[in-house]
């Protein structure tokens, strides 16, 4: 009876964990289907072509259900990727330095209170990072580095830098710290300094963990808006340079999603966005899962 009765329980637990996934994947599908047949119509409807969506500077969409204007989004896409490269050049080596802070050289009670401090970042409201890169960020850019306006690709490419920074020195830490001691230890017997073990062994070993955490970095800088849309400027040009404002493809759908006429050419134009934006984002998941598996079957080979 007692067999029977844990046996009962195991099997509705797993029965209730197994419909749990089965339901987060019906979810994902179904967003991806809904985008795909809300996005496509700029293709099917509106008839035009994936070439002009990408590479063209025109934006005029028609907002009505004739259709006939232009759909350039290339700006909107090269300032996501402009702002969100820049926020990993600026971010990454903070990351990694705070990361091997953490796990290598910080003592215990410091490390845990330096890791509550980074984790405190994860639940900061995004309007909070744009009013103090709004309200401080740009004035600053505006009077020190003689930019026009302020807004700027540079204050946008900071403020998410100091958005991804928990997420990536998160991640990393964790790699850094799964290195197995064995490798530390003969290191160190082979007579290697801590900084020697740390670039040459460490680094190395924890590497494919490390990129995981810059991409699920890169994928919510892509996905970020409020915050953006405060310091960009909201202006639909290329940018000259980091000190000129642009748009991005999370800013333009969240400003004009609202007023766009359900079912027109400017309505469809702003889903085919996010639907690059969600391709965008498996492309990213894929990437690391790929790396994740890189990174498993090496320390197998090791073994």
């Amino acid at each position: 009876m007692f067999k029977y009765t844990m046996f009962k329980k195991e099997y509705l637990g797993r029965s209730i964990v197994t419909a749990c996934g089965f339901l987060m994947i019906i979810l994902t599908l179904s967003i991806g289907a809904f985008l795909f047949y809300r996005g496509i119509g700029t293709f099917t409807k509106y008839h035009h072509s994936v070439t002009e969506f990408l590479f063209s500077q025109a934006w005029t969409p028609a907002d009505d259900f004739q259709g006939g204007g232009k759909v350039g989004a290339a700006i909107y896409i090269f300032g996501s990727i402009s702002t969100c490269l820049l926020a990993l050049v600026i971010v990454t080596p903070f990351c990694l330095a705070s990361a091997i802070f953490l796990t290598e050289i910080a003592p215990k009670k410091v490390g845990s209170l330096f890791r509550s401090a980074v984790e405190i970042f994860v639940g900061i409201p995004s309007v909070i990072y744009g009013w103090i890169g709004l309200t401080v960020l740009v004035p600053f850019i505006q009077k020190y580095l003689k930019a026009p306006l302020g807004f700027s690709v540079l204050a946008a490419g900071i403020v998410l830098a100091v958005m991804i920074f928990p997420s990536i020195t998160g991640v990393a830490s964790d790699a850094i710290a799964s290195v197995p001691n064995e490798y530390k230890q003969a290191a160190y017997g082979l007579g290697s300094t801590r900084w020697q073990t740390i670039c040459h062994v460490i680094l190395p070993s924890a590497k494919s963990g490390i990129l995981t955490g810059i991409i699920l970095g890169l994928a919510r800088a892509f996905g970020e808006a409020l915050a953006v849309a405060m310091v960009i400027g909201k202006m639909r040009a290329f940018p000259k340079n980091i000190l000129s404002p642009t748009s991005n493809l999370t800013v333009a759908i969240a400003s004009d999603m609202g007023g766009a006429a359900e079912g027109g050419e400017y309505n469809t134009a702003l889903w085919t966005m996010a639907l690059l934006l969600f391709i965008i984002s498996l492309i990213f998941i894929f990437f690391v899962h790929f790396i994740s598996r890189k990174g498993t079957k090496k320390i197998e080979r090791n073994v």
